[in-house]
C-alpha cells in the first residue's frame, strides 16, 4: 500500500465475487465497516470475476470457488496470471484438503470458509493484500 498525500495509508481496494447477490450484500456491508478496506466492486461468477479485475483494479479479490459459467478456481488462475490483483482470497463453504490444494494450485494466497467472522476475513483480507504472496492458503 501506499501512502496517500495526507499521510495515511491507502485503503485496501476489494472486488467481491460470489454467485449470491445477498452473500455479496452482506459481505459489502460488513467490509465498509472496515477500517482501512473499499468495496470497489462486485461479480456473480469467474468471467464477470476477470472482466471486473481488469477494469476496477483490485488489490485484493475475494472469490467465491463454487460459481456458474466460470468457477473461482479458473478466475484466479486469470487473475493472477495476468496480474490483475495483488492478491486473492479464496472463500468457500467447501474446506476439504483437495478444495484447498486446488484453490492453491490457481494462484489463490488465503483460503477462508464462508462464516468466518469478520475480524478473521478482514486479516485474511490485509494479509493477501500485504505482499501479493502472502502465506499461501494458512
Amino acid at each position: 500500500m501506499n501512502p496517500t498525500d495526507s499521510g495515511r495509508m491507502a485503503k485496501i481496494r476489494v472486488l467481491i465475487v460470489d454467485d449470491k447477490q445477498q452473500v455479496r450484500r452482506d459481505l459489502k456491508t460488513a467490509l465498509e465497516l472496515a477500517e482501512g478496506l473499499e468495496v470497489v466492486g462486485e461479480a456473480a461468477d469467474g468471467l464477470e470475476a476477470v472482466w471486473q479485475a481488469e477494469k476496477l483494479n483490485p488489490d485484493v479479490v475475494l472469490m467465491d470457488l463454487k460459481m456458474r459459467d466460470m468457477d473461482g478456481f479458473e478466475a484466479t488462475r486469470h487473475i493472477k496470471s495476468r496480474h490483475l490483483a495483488r492478491g486473492v482470497v479464496a472463500l468457500t463453504i467447501y474446506n476439504t484438503n483437495s478444495v484447498r490444494e486446488r484453490a492453491a494450485k490457481a494462484g489463490a494466497d488465503v483460503f477462508i470458509e464462508k462464516g468466518t467472522d469478520i475480524p478473521s476475513l478482514i486479516e485474511a483480507i490485509r494479509k493477501a493484500a500485504s505482499s501479493g504472496v502472502a502465506d499461501k492458503l494458512n
